[in-house]
């Protein structure tokens, strides 16, 4: 369905700067909360615009912006596309545009949906939703339990108990979290069957598992495997100029900074432990692949592989990948 009206937000912790790019091409703005009361606000106000059919635009920064965009995504006669930001900060390159604030970014991206026209963004769905949160806290909880078991190295003795104390009480939150997320994906059949295929991957442990399903438990959201791997920021990025500039092959780095974090030491264990892992670091090494390259590369591998059984619904199979 094509829409006449384009909303660019921008997103904040605490509001959303909208503009609204009408038909003919003029923009009008709206701030409101960041919250349910500010979503229903500026529906409200979208529908006085004459805005029945819009297509709205946010980008994919920190989580600030999946309420609003959950929020739109089931209204009908919405469409939400969530963009990468590197895009719209391109995009801003291309216009000249030279002002960065809140104002300017929302016109921004709405001239972005108008001129684009980006592709429909697919809502995770409530059991992802859950799990990806659930992820996504036990994830924060040992990086707090990492920090002050820090601090109790260096820590004053006044000050011991205290640490040891909050430490104690993160333990139990982590094995609390570990549970629920455990127990979440044993009630939910999809979530429980699809654990399953992806734990036929040797090198993929639980709490990796986990992960990959909150993310890319519905692999129809990505076209192949290629944009699965670009969606964690794991995609080659090529440097090449005429004949005098030709730098070497990076991670592209733009994409979800967690899922790279999450996918490191899975990627080393499956190089170092696994028949298959073993096999494609000896093939990339022998051809001249320094390690930090190959630890990259597995990691993109194990994206492919896990989108590839997700999709095929087909346990993984060793003699596809030379083991």
């Amino acid at each position: 369905m094509s829409s006449l009206f384009q909303l660019g937000i921008d997103v904040a912790k605490a509001k959303l700067d909208c503009a609204l790019r009408l038909p003919e091409g003029k923009l009008r703005h709206k701030v409101v909360e960041n919250s349910p009361s500010g979503f229903q606000a500026l529906n409200v106000w979208l529908a006085k615009q004459g805005a029945i059919t819009t297509h709205v635009c946010m980008e994919a920064t920190g989580i600030y912006w999946e309420a609003v965009a959950e929020y739109f995504a089931a209204l009908p006669g919405f469409t939400v596309s969530v963009i990468n930001p590197a895009q719209i900060k391109a995009f801003g390159a291309s216009q000249m545009v030279r002002t960065k604030t809140d104002k300017v970014d929302a016109r921004l991206i709405a001239q972005f949906c108008f001129e684009r026209r980006p592709e429909p963004w697919q809502a995770p769905t409530p059991a992802e939703q859950t799990l990806r949160a659930l992820v996504l806290r036990l994830d924060a909880l040992q990086a707090m339990r990492t920090q002050e078991g820090n601090r109790l190295e260096v820590a004053r003795s006044a000050l011991k108990d205290s640490i040891a104390t909050h430490i104690a009480w993160i333990d139990g939150e982590i094995d609390r979290i570990i549970r629920a997320i455990r127990d979440h994906i044993d009630h939910d059949p999809t979530l429980r069957d699809k654990q399953r295929l992806l734990d036929s991957v040797p090198g993929l442990g639980e709490r990796t598992i986990a992960t990959l399903l909150a993310f890319y438990a519905t692999p129809e959201r990505f076209d192949n495997a290629r944009q699965a791997a670009a969606f964690a920021g794991l995609d080659p990025r090529q440097c090449e100029s005429g004949s005098s500039v030709k730098g070497k092959p990076r991670m592209s780095k733009i994409g979800h900074a967690f899922l790279r974090k999450a996918l490191y030491m899975p990627a080393m264990v499956t190089l170092y432990r696994t028949d298959w892992g073993k096999q494609f670091r000896s093939r990339l090494a022998a051809a001249g692949k320094p390690p930090m390259l190959i630890i990259g590369a597995m990691m993109r591998k194990l994206v492919h592989v896990a989108f590839g059984v997700l999709k095929s619904g087909k346990p993984f199979n060793s003699a596809l990948h030379g083991a």
